[in-house]
């Protein structure tokens, strides 16, 4: 049997679950849904790739004038879920979302294949295309406007950062009994949580 959740610090377990996912899931451990909601309220999610995980928070990176930006843009607010279906366990992670430094976003662009660079450029992400020959040309003219391996970082391109307000750690347990671990994000000097900031750590019915 699985063993109950007892941490007390979210993202030493989260390493931990990450870990644990690379080494078993087939594809992409690090695929999460972003959900988002647009102006009027109405929810919006896709699946995006984690890139970055620090103290502060999540970080993924996208074409900040497609849908999920323009949402982002007049809410920053967000949630994410990991759910790792051979492990039977999921994470879903709520908070504020900021715009990642410039040089955060060029270190990153800086890693990708020199392809995916270029559709940085071409790609209109989230507008409408009237075909499969006008992205290419637009990959096309991409080449040639960048024809050696230095391709720019386009301006409209770059990080975000997820910061939690709460995280939760859900795992599977026979009869449907299952474990849930949620971790409260304390404010910094708080009664609480003291000079430092802290967790508030909580144990919910499944």
């Amino acid at each position: 049997m699985t063993a109950p959740i007892t941490a007390t610090e979210p993202f030493a377990l989260f390493r931990d679950w990450m870990q644990e996912a690379e080494a078993s899931e087939p594809n992409d451990p690090n695929a999460m849904t972003l959900a988002t909601t647009t102006p009027e309220g109405f929810p919006s999610a896709r699946i995006v790739l984690l890139k970055g995980l620090e103290e502060r928070g999540f970080v993924f990176f996208t074409n900040r004038q497609s849908r999920k930006g323009d949402e982002l843009a007049a809410n920053p607010r967000a949630a994410l879920l990991f759910h790792w279906k051979t492990l039977r366990r999921q994470v879903r992670v709520e908070g504020a979302v900021e715009l990642v430094s410039e040089a955060e976003s060029d270190a990153y662009y800086a890693t990708r294949p020199r392809l995916s660079r270029l559709g940085a450029w071409a790609s209109q992400q989230s507008r409408p295309l009237s075909g499969r020959a006008e992205l290419e040309a637009a990959v096309a003219a991409a080449e040639a406007r960048f024809p050696g391996e230095d391709v720019p970082r386009p301006p409209h391109w770059g990080g975000y950062r997820l910061l939690p307000a709460r995280i939760e750690f859900w795992q599977d347990m026979p009869f449907r009994l299952h474990d849930r671990r949620v971790f409260l994000r304390l404010p910094e000097g708080g009664p609480e949580s003291g000079p430092g900031g802290g967790w508030r750590v909580e144990t919910l019915y499944p």
